[in-house]
């Protein structure tokens, strides 16, 4: 699978990617805020990522789509987006995504987001994308309310960080396909 922005390409993680992979999620800063990034992040942390992408990449039907975000200018993974556990009879899922933080605050994110929900409502046809962010992670949870999300209430202790060891509440925000805003 791929997809194309004017700046970037998302796409499924190939075996190239450990390095970059390595150099932007090894960092505490982005490792923080997701449940399952061990922290150091190693090159066999994401060999195994990878691996377990590409399996997954055969599922019928498929449930993930965990892909890797590049930027053009520099041809180099700069971050990774999902949508996990995709449910087509109930026509919903689950997205995650996370950025290097040498990316932060130049609006990848929006446009990497724009072209995951572009597919997830007109190619999968979902009606409903929940977006879960931790409490703390102002960012991610303004971005997800500035597509349309609403808040849909708060997880209490939903979430143990691998990275950091601390439990937090997580946010809980529901896209449906008539709020997002394109």
């Amino acid at each position: 699978m791929r997809l194309v922005t004017s700046r970037l390409i998302i796409r499924e993680y190939k075996p190239e990617d450990v390095a970059d992979l390595v150099r932007n999620i090894n960092n505490l800063n982005v490792s923080r805020y997701m449940a399952v990034i061990p922290f150091p992040y190693a090159v066999k942390d994401a060999r195994w990522w990878i691996k377990q992408c590409a399996e997954r990449n055969h599922e019928i039907p498929r449930t993930h789509y965990d892909l890797g975000i590049e930027l053009k200018s520099e041809k180099r993974l700069i971050g990774g987006i999902g949508l996990e556990d995709v449910n087509m009879k109930n026509s919903t899922a689950e997205l995650g995504y996370w950025l290097g933080a040498p990316y932060w605050r130049n609006g990848y994110m929006t446009e990497v987001l724009r072209a995951m929900l572009n597919f997830a409502f007109d190619k999968l046809k979902l009606r409903r994308i929940e977006i879960p962010t931790f409490v703390e992670n102002l960012a991610s949870t303004s971005l997800a309310r500035k597509l349309g999300a609403k808040p849909e209430g708060i997880k209490r202790q939903a979430v143990k960080s691998l990275s950091t060891g601390k439990i937090h509440d997580t946010n809980i925000q529901g896209l449906l396909k008539k709020d997002y805003k394109k």
